[in-house]
């Protein structure tokens, strides 16, 4: 099959699925191997920029998903009455960032680093989509574990949870000292 052809089939199978395609079966449906499809799906990346087009694609972890650059967001949201909007609190920028540092984490764990319930906190980001059931923790009961979605990785601009900043451990414990000084201050409130 000719390139074109399967850039083709590759931008109609990520337009009519919607949702992030995986290269395996990307691979699959248009019979090249990996490398190959890989090549592909970066040159039309590529294309996609130089052109200044509406869309572009998308890479999640090993997936493919076709989306619109955020530049055009505001035109489909004029249109679309799908669009979400969500306010991330701190309360869940705090969560948010524990569950994507410390995946997969149980909603015990969470609380006992933000030392206070999260219930809330944690439907409320289920809700938004950006964090969702990855599994069980193998213990009495099996706690729900808890990650990062795709959504997640396409709010932010990541391609996987690696990209995530690796905060150096006198930054930690720079960030740990204030909250300490801030808790203290409210304590004596």
């Amino acid at each position: 099959m000719e390139i074109s052809k399967i850039e083709a089939a590759i931008e109609a199978v990520l337009f009519s699925i919607g949702d992030a395609v995986h290269i395996n079966k990307l691979c699959e449906v248009l019979g090249q191997d990996k490398k190959t499809t890989k090549r592909i799906i970066s040159n039309m990346c590529d294309r996609y920029e130089e052109e200044n087009r509406g869309i572009k694609i998308v890479v999640l972890e090993e997936c493919y998903q076709l989306c619109t650059k955020p530049a055009y967001y505001e035109y489909v949201k004029q249109i679309s009455h799908k669009t979400r909007e969500f306010s991330l609190t701190d309360v869940l920028v705090e969560t948010l960032s524990i569950i994507a540092y410390k995946q997969p984490i149980t909603k015990l764990h969470i609380e006992e680093i933000r030392g206070v319930n999260s219930n809330h906190a944690v439907n409320k980001l289920i809700e938004y989509q950006l964090v969702s059931e990855v599994g069980r923790l193998n213990a009495p009961g099996r706690p729900v574990l808890f990650g990062t979605s795709q959504d997640f990785l396409r709010c932010f601009g990541l391609e996987s949870v690696e990209q995530l900043p690796f905060l150096e451990e006198s930054q930690l414990s720079m960030l740990k000292n204030e909250v300490l000084e801030e808790v203290q201050l409210k304590l004596a409130d």
